[in-house]
């Protein structure tokens, strides 16, 4: 097979049997399945998934007991694939299906392990876009990333590249993150952004807000080193004070003793810090996804 196309679903009961219906006709001749992941949606986009999965071969269907969150519903989806290649694609029409074949001639013709859908314009809210800009930026610092690179959720992945992703079994999974982890060969290519067909965006501030902690805490060790140096700094200005205090200047050894103290503080936090942060990222104890019903066709299981 050659192209899996997953789906996290949340809240899509008007807009998901469109979709699959335009992704039937707009990759014709293609051998693809569909697998849609409903990440505990409270509507009734479950029941009609499961018609979706008994109407069409190429569709197959997975349920999570509650809602994970849309990383982790595209893992559950990725380790279940089966083609050579995976595209990731939201339920809302923001993302044309017709696209996926942009990135699909990308991938192939400059044999790339990831290649990003780039929008030409975007048709998120303001917020949405300034905290997006904000996670590209911290992904260039921590991860390398290219600077003129877009992380978009729109996005293929060639299936070597998955099999390693999904070795991780962290309860927070960053999908960018593990993919910097493991390949450098990315590139992207421009796409169409459409309006939002159906309701509001699911990504509220608050998921936004912990996207961006888990960036900054959950895939580099960066963070808790920014205390070393900070450390390092409080104690030559604590030797500097203390040179002060010997040139009779006032006060200066009282000062120099609180910075030495501060500065030997902070160091202890951060080398213990690196120890909790290096056990963070090998392990975690709770699930990503808990399956609660799936309909799997032979070549999705």
């Amino acid at each position: 097979m050659l192209l899996s196309v997953v789906i996290p679903i949340y809240r899509s009961e008007k807009t998901i049997k469109s979709l699959v219906e335009k992704l039937l006709i707009d990759l014709v001749g293609i051998d693809f399945e569909i697998l849609l992941i409903n990440d505990g949606s409270p509507d009734d986009s479950e029941k009609i998934c499961f018609e979706l999965a008994s109407q069409f071969e190429q569709v197959s269907c997975i349920s999570l007991r509650k809602n994970f969150g849309e990383f982790n519903a595209v893992m559950c989806g990725l380790h279940h694939v089966s083609g050579q290649y995976a595209v990731m694609i939201d339920d809302d029409f923001q993302q044309a299906p017709s696209e996926i074949l942009k990135l699909l001639h990308k991938i192939q013709g400059e044999d790339l392990d990831v290649v990003y859908g780039r929008y030409e314009t975007k048709k998120h809210a303001p917020y949405r876009n300034f905290g997006t800009w904000l996670v590209n930026r911290l992904t260039t610092i921590l991860f390398k990333k290219p600077n003129d690179l877009y992380l978009s959720s729109f996005k293929i992945i060639k299936k070597d590249v998955i099999d390693e992703m999904v070795k991780y079994k962290g309860v927070y999974p960053y999908l960018d993150g593990l993919i910097f982890q493991i390949t450098n060969n990315v590139g992207q290519v421009t796409v169409v952004h459409q309006p939002r067909q159906n309701g509001v965006s699911n990504y509220t501030f608050g998921k936004l807000t912990s996207l961006l902690l888990s960036v900054i805490f959950g895939y580099s060790l960066v963070p808790i080193r920014l205390f070393y140096g900070l450390g390092l700094l409080l104690i030559a200005l604590a030797i500097g004070g203390t040179i002060l205090h010997l040139l009779d200047f006032k006060d200066a050894l009282l000062v120099s003793l609180i910075m030495l103290m501060g500065a030997v503080q902070l160091l202890s936090v951060a080398f213990l810090g690196e120890y909790v942060g290096k056990s963070y990222l090998m392990q975690a104890n709770m699930p990503q996804f808990i399956i609660k019903k799936s309909v799997l066709k032979n070549h999705a299981k």
